[in-house]
This record gives C-alpha cells, sequence and structure tokens, in this order.
C-alpha cells in the first residue's frame, strides 16, 4: 500500500493535520431530545471526496475546515501535550450487572450526551434492565471523543458503533459552537514527531487552536465561542 493510499492522519508541526487514503469527510450536528439534553448526530453535509487534502489545526483559516496557510501568519504554537498511553491506562471502570463502563476523563470534550437519562454512569448501574442497558449504549457510541466506552460484562468486548474509516466535521448548536474533528474508524494519528497514537473507534481533533490536550479536543471551543462560519450556529 503506497502512502497515498494508506489512510492515516498526519499532523505538521505548527501546522495541519494532513489526511491521505481517501478518507470521506462530512459535517455532522448535534440535535437534542424533548429535555434539551444532546441525543444523536445528523448529517448535514458531505464535502467532495478527496484523496488527500489538509484540515485546519489553529482555528484561523478563511477555508474552515480546510487549511489556508493563516497557522504561519498567526504563528500558531500546536505543540502536541497529550499522553502518550493506551485508552484503559488511564481508564476508570464501573461495574454494571450487565455492562462495564470504562472513562477516560481526560478525553473530555464535554459534548453532554452523558447527561441523558440520568447520567451513563446510573444506566451502567441499572444495566439488567433493558431500556437502561440500550440507552447506555447510545450514549457511549455518541461519545465522540471515545471518553466512554460500554463493554459487554460476559464476554468482555466493547460495544462499539461499526464505523467506517471517516472524519466529521462537528457542530453544536445548543452550546453555539463550531466543535472538534471527528475521527472514526480507527483511522491512525501520526504525531509531528513521527510517534502514532493508539488507533481507536472514536477520537476527537481540535481544530479551534486553544485545547492544552493537543492533539485530541478538550472542551475549550465551548468556552472561547469557536465558530467556524456555519450559519446555522449563530445566536
Amino acid at each position: 500500500m503506497t502512502e497515498k493510499t494508506k489512510k492515516i492522519i498526519k499532523i505538521v508541526k505548527n501546522g495541519p493535520f494532513l489526511v491521505y487514503g481517501g478518507i470521506p469527510l462530512i459535517k455532522l450536528i448535534i440535535s437534542e431530545d424533548d429535555s434539551r439534553y444532546p441525543y444523536e448526530w445528523l448529517e448535514k453535509q458531505a464535502y467532495p471526496q478527496k484523496e488527500e487534502y489538509a484540515l485546519c489545526r489553529c482555528g484561523q483559516s478563511e477555508t474552515k475546515p480546510f487549511c489556508d496557510g493563516n497557522h504561519e501568519k498567526s504563528d500558531f504554537k500546536g505543540i502536541e501535550t497529550a499522553r502518550r498511553e493506551s485508552y484503559l491506562d488511564n481508564a476508570k471502570e464501573i461495574n454494571g450487572p450487565d455492562l462495564i463502563l470504562t472513562d477516560n476523563h481526560d478525553l473530555c470534550n464535554h459534548a453532554g450526551f452523558c447527561d441523558r437519562a440520568g447520567g451513563i454512569s446510573n444506566l451502567v448501574l441499572h444495566s439488567d434492565d433493558s431500556q437502561a442497558r440500550k440507552t447506555a449504549i447510545e450514549i457511549a457510541g455518541n461519545c465522540n471523543s471515545g471518553r466512554l466506552v460500554v463493554w459487554d460484562k460476559e464476554t468482555r468486548k466493547p460495544i462499539e458503533p461499526d464505523f467506517q474509516p471517516s472524519i466529521a466535521v462537528t457542530e453544536e448548536p445548543e452550546k453555539g459552537v463550531s466543535g472538534p474533528l471527528w475521527v472514526r474508524g480507527a483511522i491512525p494519528i501520526e504525531s509531528a514527531d513521527g510517534y502514532t497514537y493508539e488507533a481507536r473507534n472514536r477520537v476527537t481533533l481540535c481544530r479551534c487552536g486553544k485545547s492544552s490536550n493537543k492533539p485530541f479536543c478538550d472542551g475549550t471551543h465551548i468556552m472561547t465561542g469557536f465558530n467556524d462560519g456555519d450559519e446555522s450556529i449563530k445566536k
């Protein structure tokens, strides 16, 4: 497999995310339930298919989500500070009757799905109830950062959405902000110094340029009011 056909995301030092291998790029928007909790992701747009492209990492591009070189003009400092360990090395575990929840809080981007229906921890503790089990699985699957993973207690296997490799530009209209890049389907992510992060089914990458957990999102886009120009989220 050549470099051009291999699906991979490469991080440029103080620059963009370079995407190779024809990875589909879409836009997803958070939809709320009747109680105003984040409930599901709805597809809003599919971008034209490209074999390779560069995605903005500094938050300053005039052509978001794509890079236009403004990271150089703005003197963007994109130093990667995220821990280089596996997900489970820093995850806490909650045991329920039918499900186990693992929670790596360092990955939280505050999307808010975990608060629905009384909270995922409570749902897992009551996972012998079929509805609680179903809802807990839905919530974990919608946790785009991959902070939360539910496991079948009998098989000890994770219960994960079947994502094909893709990247989603996310929007969070209930907060009035644009969200991170949601990388799905265990796409390898290579750091600027050549290190490859653990490939996971769900991770989120910072695109506002302000995360303290680069290259991953830590929710800072909410505090700074990051908006990529999408008219639907402007207050």
